[in-house]
């Protein structure tokens, strides 16, 4: 079992990664926990014992029920159960049902601790770390949210076994992201270490800009392109999917405005190809939708704004002029 810190003085807590995890619970429940509120999905399949008397809450399945809706109805049916301050929410999933339990513990009696116990790679490597909980509005994806931090987080490798190839492979979307964020050495590590490294790659964001003042917004690099495609929705690609044509979005975009040479974009290709995932749009991407949608993310408060590679590495860029960002969409039709 590999634990990976994350330091956030009196929030800190720990990332138990590796082979089951997940028989771990009991042991990181918040002290004094009476009661647990076990938050998963009829397809996960994952069981866990809290050691306390605990329930099951089932959400519905897939994107479309991480919404506000879905958090009402969790919470009114924590009510009706008697949840109380003092207990604990367990959520049990990807990172929809870990941005959906963790915001309705975050807003339920004003906050509720929550542990994660991620059954999906993208979950382990990014969505269940780092304290950002969320929902989707039609408008856009994570637009209502909250910063709240977990107890812990269990990453269990050994459920990812069992994974659907199409759910790991959204997983790899995330981890090609670490690859430009100091995880070069990514490649020459086994799985539960690969876990761990990107775990511990956002843990050192996460510490030193926990509610995304500045640092933080480098764990949204693709994310912008990424997150539009999603919200469009007619593409039919996974979160890692949409990521990875936005990581080499961002690497052509970056080209463009003179921050980086072809040769680093030839390298966001070739590491995203590696895993297998997509470099370019769909042939029918509505590039002016899209670029409406870009406008929207949350970054955008000065103009259209994109975490883009640079002389310093990766890093927000604010005001980036509209005429490139339509010159680098029609570039990757290609």
């Amino acid at each position: 079992m590999i634990t990976v810190p994350v330091a956030l003085g009196s929030r800190s807590y720990d990332v138990l990664v590796g082979r089951g995890a997940r028989h771990r619970l009991l042991e990181v429940l918040p002290v004094g926990a009476a009661r647990a509120a076990v938050v998963t999905q009829e397809g996960v399949g994952v069981e866990v014992d809290a050691g306390v008397e605990q329930r099951t809450f089932f959400m519905g399945a897939g994107e479309k029920a991480k919404d506000l809706e879905t958090v009402e109805d969790l919470c009114r049916r924590f009510s009706r159960w008697g949840l109380t301050r003092a207990d604990v929410v367990v959520a049990v999933g990807g990172g929809v049902v870990t941005d959906t339990a963790g915001f309705t513990a975050a807003v339920y009696h004003r906050g509720v601790a929550v542990v994660h116990v991620a059954t999906t790679l993208l979950a382990q490597v990014d969505a269940a770390i780092g304290g950002k909980t969320g929902v989707n509005l039609p408008e856009g994806k994570n637009l209502v949210g909250a910063f709240w931090q977990p107890a812990a987080v269990l990453c269990d490798t050994e459920v990812l076994e069992h994974l659907p190839p199409e759910e790991y492979r959204s997983g790899l979307g995330e981890m090609a992201k670490y690859h430009f964020l100091g995880g070069e050495d990514l490649v020459d590590r086994n799985l539960d270490e690969r876990v761990a490294r990107c775990v511990a790659i956002k843990a050192e964001v996460v510490a030193a800009d926990e509610r995304e003042s500045g640092r933080r917004a480098i764990l949204n690099y693709g994310h912008t392109l990424g997150h539009a495609l999603e919200t469009v929705g007619r593409y039919g690609l996974r979160h890692g999917e949409a990521v990875a044509i936005g990581l080499v979005f961002a690497a052509r975009l970056a080209e463009r405005l003179g921050r980086i040479e072809s040769g680093r974009v030839e390298e966001h290709v070739a590491v995203v190809r590696g895993y297998g995932l997509p470099s370019t749009l769909p042939v029918d991407a509505d590039l002016d939708k899209l670029l409406e949608v870009m406008g929207r993310d949350k970054k955008a408060v000065t103009g259209l704004t994109f975490v883009l590679d640079g002389p310093c590495g990766v890093e927000p860029v604010r005001s980036v002029p509209k005429v490139e960002v339509e010159a680098a969409l029609k570039e990757m039709l290609s």
